[in-house]
């Protein structure tokens, strides 16, 4: 079985590729200067890394998923996340750069408290960002002021530096993330109309009684898309969480139940996944604004 290296500290990641470690918490990637060539490796993530990706040297796999890493591509990965590289054959300098953070770099920080929040992180890596020129300009630019303060002697005002301007090169990927929603639309709205017809097509089998509520990683993974991007691709779309789509439906059913059946609402519950009746009750109040039997009596 192939060896999987546990990528712990910014450190080791330095040794692999003969890089020079600044600080032990954070590193800004640059693979030109690389001594070391490494053409295959598996690594397993304990630390945050968004690499950008300047020609085509490498193949990338995350999961399942085998991704041919193009020119002018960001991939990004979370602690957790395992990944396989590979390097394409005659490429001694691949151009890339990036940059490694561990997690207690922003324990207690600002970015430590809404690093969740930048969901592109858990993206699979076939729901890459790819840049124009101008912000592949942008994006270096952070990488460079990062690098500038790695340099810059530690003082009381290094940390909060540090990650502010990893806070910024992050709300950049954001907004280049929702610029590419915008110009992938098209394909998003089908990717929508498939998740309509799983949404219908799982409420009249037997899933519900079988496997309970879906889960938004069910429809996700039937898409082939991540849940991350799967989930930001619908709100940036509709509005709406998948979550609140998946509830809309219920909830419809439910009403359509309540007033043609007479089903208890323990049966309909049953019926459509919930494993408690008072689940549904509360779901159903909260969005309607009344219980299903205060329903009932208005619309018999």
């Amino acid at each position: 079985m192939e060896q999987i290296i546990k990528l712990e500290n910014v450190d080791l990641y330095n040794s692999l590729y003969g890089l020079e470690t600044l600080h032990p918490l954070i590193s800004v990637i640059d693979l030109t200067k690389a001594t070391k060539t490494v053409n295959h490796i598996q690594m397993n993530y304990g630390l945050y890394a968004l690499f950008l990706k300047q020609t085509k040297s490498c193949n990338i796999q995350y999961g399942r998923t085998s991704y041919d890493y193009q020119e002018g591509t960001i991939v990004s990965f979370a602690p957790g996340q395992t990944v396989s590289v590979d390097m394409i054959e005659d490429e001694v300098a691949p151009k890339v750069y990036g940059i490694i953070f561990h997690p207690d770099l922003i324990r207690g920080t600002s970015l430590g408290k809404s690093i969740k929040t930048y969901t592109f992180f858990s993206y699979a890596v076939n729901e890459a960002l790819h840049l124009s020129e101008q912000e592949r300009g942008i994006v270096m630019d952070c990488l460079e002021k990062i690098n500038i303060e790695l340099e810059h002697a530690i003082d009381k005002h290094s940390k909060a530096l540090i990650t502010m301007n990893i806070e910024l090169l992050l709300n950049y990927c954001m907004r280049f993330y929702e610029r590419q929603f915008i110009s992938r639309s098209d394909a998003n709205k089908d990717a929508l109309t498939k998740f309509e017809r799983l949404l219908d097509d799982y409420f009249q089998s037997e899933l519900p009684i079988r496997d309970g509520l879906p889960t938004v990683k069910y429809f996700a993974d039937k898409i082939c898309l991540s849940s991350n991007y799967f989930g930001d691709m619908v709100k940036k779309e509709t509005g709406k969480t998948p979550q609140e789509h998946i509830h809309e439906k219920v909830v419809e059913l439910a009403k359509e139940h309540i007033v043609d059946t007479d089903e208890t609402v323990s049966e309909i519950a049953y019926t459509l996944g919930f494993q408690y009746p008072q689940h549904l009750c509360r779901l159903f109040k909260k969005r309607i604004g009344c219980t299903p039997k205060e329903y009932k009596k208005m619309n018999v």
